[in-house]
């Protein structure tokens, strides 16, 4: 790919002497939400997100002098732009707000993304809820999206959209007039043929998506899934290239699609592991649940995670083994989300009525409890703490994009003494399963005795496997992930974006202006 973006004088209105100057860009990254949490009393309150997304990404832009665009998660605008603006001082990058009305976001965000796409990416089209209403919600969202975009970016920026809520806009900013170089990256998993074959919109979304220049996925075999999808539904694609990256031709035109596994920032996790303040947490969690191991389970709560199967092997184990009551405890953190989209509230129901029989069928009168189950968000610290004192990491998602607790939990194990239970059908799976325990999470006794085996497992054994998990996941880190992204798509690095220091970011942006190197 050229490492200089074709622009035309009609798009910039500058000459060929414009062109000669240096090809200075700023990183865009657009997704649903804002990487701020926002509440309002007397004043806004902003505190920094949480999610998959954020924690990948809000390291990598910080002081970057770049954009987030995004929903505030908030309908109400007065006195939002000024909030923003002193989150903005504290971050490094600015953040702007796409405004959408509530019935915007219950039929894009509630309805067709988490009703249509979530669950039918997900291999669980039983759930899915094909309003056509839905629909049109989302192409008027995705609309907003590139009208921010084009408002607040110009012909020198990369544009950076991630996942399911947004893939119509690269066509739309297209109809618009915009140039720019557009990557677009999808965090969940994409389905194969027989699987996509039910969605009703199926030729819009992939005509939609051709329009980026390059496209993300985390697996190879989510690519191949796109790659069979786009030739039985959009017409004959030629493709050139074995590795992670390869160019997909189309009568109309060339796109490239690649495999770019998420992933962390390693040396935060690790560094900020071996703190002070982390070993007193652990340290209570072991005054708290003396003298036995400790298994993790932490999971947003969604049905995708196999939350219920998870506890039913945990429950299978103890029945089978009667020697490791007393001896073993599961830690399971359901961290809450989604609020008012069908279902959830039934998941959370069932998942507290299985810890309640478990607990009354096993809690021994010597006071051993065997499911301690915590429902709300863990502060940092928490979090760490747990990662550190597990011996085991139980994380058996039904299917999963990648699943970055399974990394963080790595690189958290500072002593190297812990043993990763992993999901076959999580996106991590592809790059840890030399040395994580894989399982199939509808195998109530397989996953059963897999945990039995991780008990029992010796220490060397479990030394020299987390060893190694640790040092996949240092050498393919966030910064990483980003990079091979960004070469693939403009030929360039982060090195591109340098980190300014004491950044003061701008008061406003023009759209197509032009910037000084």
């Amino acid at each position: 790919m050229d490492q200089d973006h074709d622009v035309t004088e009609h798009e910039t209105g500058h000459d060929e002497e414009r062109r000669a100057e240096p090809d200075v860009r700023r990183l865009v990254v657009v997704s649903n939400r804002l990487p701020v949490v926002l509440s309002k009393h007397d004043r806004w309150q902003v505190e920094e997100g949480s999610g998959g997304l954020v924690t990948a990404l809000a390291p990598v832009l910080r002081n970057r002098g770049g954009l987030w665009i995004g929903w505030p998660g908030t309908s109400e605008e007065d006195g939002l732009s000024e909030a923003l603006a002193d989150a903005t001082e504290g971050i490094g990058y600015s953040l702007i707000p796409v405004h959408l009305t509530e019935q915007e976001v219950e039929k894009h965000y509630r309805g067709f993304s988490n009703e249509v796409v979530w669950p039918l990416f997900h291999d669980l089209q039983s759930r899915c809820n094909f309003d056509p209403s839905y629909w049109n919600a989302y192409v008027e969202a995705n609309r907003k999206f590139a009208r921010v975009i084009a408002d607040n970016t110009g012909p020198d920026d990369f544009v950076w959209v991630h996942d399911y809520h947004l893939m119509l806009v690269a066509s739309q900013l297209r109809e618009m007039g915009v140039a720019s170089k557009l990557g677009f990256f999808l965090h969940i998993p994409f389905p194969p043929l027989d699987i996509f074959v039910k969605l009703p919109w199926r030729f819009e979304i992939l005509k939609a998506l051709t329009e980026f220049d390059l496209l993300g996925f985390q697996t190879m075999r989510d690519r191949r899934n796109f790659v069979q999808c786009l030739r039985t539904f959009v017409g004959p694609a030629e493709s050139c290239g074995r590795g992670q990256v390869c160019e997909i031709a189309t009568e109309e035109k060339q796109i490239r699609i690649g495999a770019f596994p998420i992933s962390i920032d390693y040396h935060a996790y690790e560094q900020e592991a071996g703190s002070h303040e982390v070993a007193e947490s652990a340290w209570h969690i072991h005054e708290n649940l003396p003298e036995r191991q400790l298994i993790l389970g932490i999971d947003r709560l969604d049905y995708t995670k196999g939350i219920p199967d998870r506890l039913e092997a945990f429950r299978h184990m103890l029945e089978q083994h009667e020697e490791l009551r007393n001896r073993v405890t599961l830690v399971q953190v359901v961290v809450p989300s989604r609020r008012g989209i069908p279902g959830y509230e039934e998941l959370k129901t069932h998942i507290e009525r299985l810890v309640g029989e478990i607990n009354g069928q096993f809690t021994s009168q010597t006071g051993w409890i065997p499911i301690h189950y915590i429902y709300r968000s863990l502060s940092r610290y928490e979090l760490l703490g747990y990662y550190r004192t597990a011996e085991i990491a139980l994380i058996t998602p039904l299917k999963d994009g990648m699943n970055l607790v399974a990394k963080e939990y790595c690189a958290s194990s500072t002593e190297e003494n812990g043993v990763l239970i992993l999901s076959e059908f999580a996106g991590a799976a592809a790059e840890l399963q030399k040395w994580a325990l894989l399982v199939n999470p509808y195998d109530i006794v397989g996953v059963s005795n897999v945990i039995y085996d991780a008990l029992h497992m010796e220490p060397g054994e479990r030394h020299r496997r987390m060893h190694r998990l640790r040092q996949t996941i240092k050498k393919h880190d966030i910064f990483w992930w980003v990079d091979s992204f960004l070469r693939a798509s403009i030929a360039k690095s982060l090195d591109s974006f340098p980190v300014v220091e004491d950044y003061v970011p701008e008061a406003e942006t023009v759209h197509h202006r032009e910037e000084s190197p």
